[in-house]
């Protein structure tokens, strides 16, 4: 990815026109594969300034490819009135010194949303209580250990935004694999637990806004459908990996 900036000094006469000029330009550009995004700024303090950022996918995708296209074609015939008004044309490539200010809106973690801790312990308290008169999946957990539900209470809340506890304790994503390697899940088996950890999560009072269940739902579908291909004795899981990280999705949470 790489930003060019165009900077132009636009007498106050011409201003409008520019402008104009600029969102007809922006038709072409906006069909162009090679670009990815642009915008159009004037200066506070200095009216007569324009800065035109425009995101290419490389350098070679904007001087090669964009330019022998039709779109630039269309682009230039627009922009060419103002093209000795431009005091700099530069290409930037961005460094990692990047962050979001605290005064921009951040909507709240699925885990925030949830009710935090308290409420993961609840609902996978709830969930292994009932797994466990489960005909279906009892067996299956036949052997587990007091700590399971906490230990998945923390998975999830980690995958949800919460606290990253279980990397920093439970050894992350290896060893949650290390749990469903040859266990054979069967797609009844896998289904049934989803079907029960939403009951669960009714139980134990979760938000039941369609925002939050869908995104909750759309990772416990993903989740599982993923350990239970890694159950399997054929399965080439991948070894190593992050906690996946699971927000909104399409569905930002509901504002009244």
């Amino acid at each position: 990815m790489i930003l060019e900036y165009i900077r132009y000094r636009i007498p106050e006469n011409d201003a409008a026109e520019f402008e104009a000029a600029c969102a007809r330009a922006a038709e072409p550009l906006s069909r162009s594969p090679f670009c990815l995004d642009f915008e159009l700024s004037r200066c506070v303090e200095e009216s007569g300034h324009y800065i035109l950022r425009i995101r290419w996918e490389s350098l070679d995708k904007h001087l090669k490819d964009f330019r022998a296209s039709e779109e630039f074609r269309a682009f230039f015939t627009e922009i060419r009135p103002y093209v000795d008004a431009i005091e700099e044309m530069r290409h930037y490539t961005p460094t990692e010194v990047t962050g979001i200010g605290a005064g921009t809106p951040r909507p709240p973690s699925l885990y925030e949303w949830a009710g935090g801790r308290e409420a993961f312990e609840r609902l996978f308290h709830r969930f292994y209580e009932i797994v466990g008169t489960d005909e279906l999946l009892a067996p299956m957990f036949a052997d587990m250990i007091a700590e399971h539900p906490h230990h998945v209470a923390l998975w999830l809340g980690e995958v949800f935004g919460g606290p990253a506890e279980y990397t920093a304790h439970h050894g992350g994503y290896e060893n949650m694999l290390g749990h469903h390697i040859g266990r054979a899940i069967t797609p009844q088996q896998r289904r049934r637990w989803v079907d029960l950890l939403n009951d669960a999560a009714d139980d134990v009072g979760l938000p039941a806004d369609p925002e939050f269940r869908s995104a909750f739902l759309s990772y416990i579908e993903w989740g599982t459908r993923i350990a239970m291909e890694n159950s399997q004795s054929d399965a080439t899981p991948v070894p190593h990996a992050p906690v996946p990280h699971w927000g909104w999705g399409m569905t930002p949470p509901y504002q009244p």
